[in-house]
């Protein structure tokens, strides 16, 4: 699977905090922390914008470091995505993702 697809199925290709990391752009890191905070009501700070992919060794940010409990579930079931999970038709915790975007479950099942 491709290793810029997260454990969650999300494209950190696509990813606007990748690309911020990536090319050290700290306009757009302002922009994505200024966004993600009004998105899920917590202070998110632009130094915070540091990733190079769910999957990939290097910078993550503190929520996918640590905090998300896909990410978390996967690294203990041993798992590289939740689609090598079987589990995943009934999962409560990638159904807050999959429920709202196509393209993740999708990218999970192939």
């Amino acid at each position: 699977m491709d290793r810029l697809i997260a454990c969650c199925g999300l494209d950190c290709g696509k990813c606007e905090a990748r690309r911020a990391t990536l090319e050290d752009d700290d306009a757009l890191r302002g922009k994505v922390a200024k966004e993600w905070s009004e998105l899920n009501g917590v202070e998110i700070t632009p130094e915070m914008i540091n990733c190079v992919g769910c999957r990939i060794e290097g910078a993550k940010t503190p929520f996918c470091d640590s905090l998300c409990p896909i990410r978390q579930c996967a690294m203990g079931r041993g798992v590289e995505t939740c689609g090598s999970c079987k589990e995943l038709d009934s999962c409560g915790k990638i159904r807050m993702i999959t429920e709202h975007n196509d393209e993740a479950l999708s990218n999970l099942r192939s």
